[in-house]
């Protein structure tokens, strides 16, 4: 084990340590820090669930999970430090008094403590005052939640209202996985470590954008909690903001999570609100029905398993976003995500401007615009699609378009790309918070997405069909096909 000095021991503790996310997740990510030697030695993970549990059958439910859901093939000594770091705790989240027992399995002295609350954000507020009522927190504690954060603008600051009640904001740490991922952690690197780009980046060189999430799964029998969010609360103000920000922010002074906080910040205050004046040109909201997947049938959304019948919830959105300031006026951002695409699929286009000349219309008649192509999954990696010539000896110069790619799984073939839980878990031991979302931005976010929510509500229009395994209902080609562009498929 490595000495972290720069690492305070902790009391890693995880609220909901049984449920979906901790087990294929959170627990799997920190048996890969402890296979890196990057938790410090005297560090504990403390399991809290409503489950009565012995700690040998913790061991047994953790043990199961990592075989499940660790890609590699486990190794014996690691396991084995690993597994002496567990301690379960059984708790009724809602009983203030019930917080005494786990006081008594807290270790005493001066380790920082890090609760995970990966449970509902409807009793972040119980576990607050349970933890507050048995003296379980201390400036140096650090409270960790996921987002999305609420449905709506309004109840997302009831709920960071109530932690706020017992952690400063400098404590309290609001993932985004996606913020984890290798490829949009790159996009900092891409844009301001290579001149060429960053010459580039602006209304001056660039034509439009597009960011595509796509799924090929359906809601996964999680019909309670996808109905009352749908993908644009889900999705949209939760990762796709995300990545536009880093797209569109201007470059920060320095790496802090104050700097790169606050341009993310400005780039969604900047984005152009959609209300009811626009709502129709400016997005498309689909509802996936039966179709075929991978050659196989698929249920449609109302004929999932629980489904209300008369659901008019959204798996499907499409949105024409444009952000009002010096750099991008101009510059249309296309976001597409949905759920029962052709494939799971993540990227970002980077579509350039058409050169003002073509000089070789001889041979290339329509000359391509440059496009670089970030993938974010599955295939982790960025291609630059640019125009070379042929070789050869005729005097006619023929030219075709190629693609300069880098594919992180050749390029770095003996390095393993980290998933986006091990890099934020790391982050929270070591206490950075450059990675996590800020309260301002969460609030931002849910400003510009409410507003679409409104006025969608206000036309009292049902989502547009489109079958599964297909790219999205046809109104959403018509979306970017107005502008006279296409998306890339």
């Amino acid at each position: 084990m490595k000495n972290l000095d720069y690492q305070s021991a902790s009391e890693i503790v995880i609220f909901g340590a049984l449920g979906d996310l901790s087990r294929r997740k959170l627990l799997p990510a920190l048996y890969q820090l402890e296979v890196c030697g990057l938790i410090n030695e005297q560090s504990r993970i403390v399991g809290v669930a409503r489950q009565e549990h012995t700690p040998k059958e913790f061991e047994a439910i953790v043990l199961e999970n990592l075989q499940a859901f660790v890609k590699e093939a486990l190794d014996e000594a690691v396991l084995t430090r690993f597994l002496a770091r567990l301690v379960y705790q059984q708790l009724d989240f809602k009983n203030e008094q019930a917080y005494v027992n786990l006081a008594n399995t807290l270790a005493s002295g001066n380790k920082t403590r890090v609760y995970y609350f990966s449970t509902p954000p409807a009793i972040y507020g119980d576990i607050c005052a349970g933890l507050n009522e048995a003296q379980l927190i201390s400036d140096s504690d650090r409270v960790v939640m996921e987002k999305p954060i609420g449905h709506s603008l309004e109840s997302s600051k009831v709920v960071n209202d109530k932690v706020a009640k017992y952690f400063k904001e400098q404590q309290t740490y609001r993932i985004d996985h996606y913020l984890g991922k290798e490829t949009v952690l790159n996009l900092l690197v891409l844009r301001f470590a290579n001149s060429l780009f960053t010459n580039n980046w602006d209304r001056n060189s660039i034509d439009h954008v597009q960011i595509t999430v796509a799924e090929s799964v359906g809601i996964e029998g999680r019909w309670g909690f996808y109905d009352e969010a749908g993908q644009m609360r889900d999705m949209v103000q939760n990762h796709l903001l995300q990545i536009l920000s880093l797209l569109a922010m201007e470059p920060p002074a320095d790496l802090s999570a104050q700097s790169v906080r606050d341009e993310k910040l400005k780039a969604v205050k900047a984005l152009r609100p959609i209300n009811k004046e626009n709502i129709k040109e400016k997005t498309v909201r689909g509802q996936y029905s039966d179709g075929f997947l991978n050659g196989a049938p698929v249920p449609g959304y109302l004929n999932e398993e629980g489904a209300n019948k008369d659901s008019t919830t959204e798996t499907f959105v499409a949105i024409k976003a444009e952000i009002d300031n010096w750099r991008w006026k101009g510059v249309p951002f296309y976001l597409r995500t949905g759920k029962r695409m052709p494939a799971k699929h993540s990227e970002i286009v980077v579509h350039f401007k058409q050169q003002p000349h073509n000089i070789f219309k001889d041979s290339y008649s329509d000359l391509p615009a440059n496009k670089l192509t970030i993938r974010l999954q599955p295939d982790e990696g960025v291609e630059l699609q640019m125009m070379n010539k042929i070789p050869g000896i005729a005097s006619q110069m023929h030219i075709q378009e190629n693609k300069l790619d880098l594919s992180f799984s050749q390029t770095y073939k003996n390095e393993r790309v980290i998933d986006a839980y091990e890099r934020l878990m790391l982050e929270v031991l070591n206490g950075n918070q450059s990675l996590f979302v800020s309260r301002d931005e969460v609030e931002a976010a849910w400003t510009w997405a409410d507003s679409i929510i409104d006025a969608w509500q206000s036309t009292n229009e049902a989502p547009k069909p489109y079958p599964a395994g297909s790219w999205g209902p046809v109104s959403s080609i018509a979306l970017i096909a107005r502008d006279d562009r296409q998306w890339v498929e």
